[in-house]
């Protein structure tokens, strides 16, 4: 998701929790979509737990892509070792774009040098966003982005008394897991983790080990503004699903019209249109 800045957005936004999840558009969706693979929802994580369901709402659209991309059988990666070899395991192939090198499943390599050739032969530019980071990522590479938010945080929080600062180093401490669900509960209150401060820190970074980077599914374009290359993007199968993340695309290798379909529904938001699990 989202590496060195934030957008505005509305404050506190969040992608809404049903009180029954699994009576959900997406929830149906999800276990069609998964059963190919000998998958059920409940196989990515515990739907009993909030922070997992916050998770999977948040970024659980990737796992509607089509069959032809490697998806992992878990919410979130626990450990390097954990991506290394689903990285691995998925064959990433590596292209370079205006001299920067990255790295996607190939599937999504594919039909992200064809939107690009499109943007081209119409007088636009479609490039990655702070170089290869732009593409895949490293678990480490979750855990520094995550502390980039969390840290100055609670910095930011204790200097205003809304959190004690014995109670701040107490969370710099934790494992991510554990710190995850403290930081979600303090945004309940309006303690938010944004870079801004000003919105949940799932619309600024991703959890470790819950990026779509991790999957090398996702992309970060720099032309993110330009209506024309995200309709580009679309056009390849490749679509804005974190609500707030603006130069994040998913690839879904799908055609925008069967997105409805797949359990997503249309949000707009900051001038531009997100696809994101349908909780109603």
């Amino acid at each position: 998701m989202r590496n060195k800045t934030d957008t505005t957005t509305p404050r506190g936004a969040t992608t809404a929790q049903p009180r029954d999840f699994r009576a959900t558009r997406f929830y149906a969706a999800l276990t069609r979509a998964l059963a190919p693979r000998g998958l059920s929802p409940e196989d990515l994580c515990d739907l009993d737990d909030a922070a997992a369901r916050r998770l999977l709402a948040e970024y659980g659209a990737m796992f509607l892509a089509v069959e032809g991309v490697r998806l992992p059988a878990v919410l979130v990666f626990a450990s390097e070792a954990e991506v290394e070899r689903f990285q691995r395991e998925a064959r990433p192939r590596a292209a370079t774009i205006k001299g920067v090198t990255f790295e996607l499943q190939g599937a999504a390599l594919d039909a992200l040098l064809a939107a690009r050739e499109e943007a081209l032969s119409a007088g636009l530019e479609l490039t990655p966003r702070d170089g290869a980071e732009a593409a895949r990522r490293t678990y480490a590479d979750t855990l520094r982005l995550w502390d980039s938010r969390v840290r100055p945080a609670l910095e930011h929080w204790a200097g205003e008394r809304r959190v004690e600062p014995a109670e701040a180093e107490r969370l710099q401490k934790l494992a991510p897991d554990e710190q995850l669900a403290e930081v979600l509960r303090l945004e309940e209150r309006g303690v938010f983790f944004s870079k801004d401060f000003s919105k949940s820190i799932l619309h600024s970074v991703a959890a470790p080990g819950a990026s779509q980077h991790l999957a090398m599914l996702a992309f970060d374009v720099a032309e993110f503004t330009d209506a024309r290359v995200r309709e580009t993007m679309a056009r390849r199968g490749w679509f804005q699903t974190v609500l707030s993340d603006l130069p994040h695309f998913t690839f879904l290798g799908v055609r925008e019209k069967d997105l409805p379909d797949l359990g997503l529904r249309r949000v707009a938001g900051c001038g531009q249109t997100f696809w994101v699990p349908d909780l109603e």
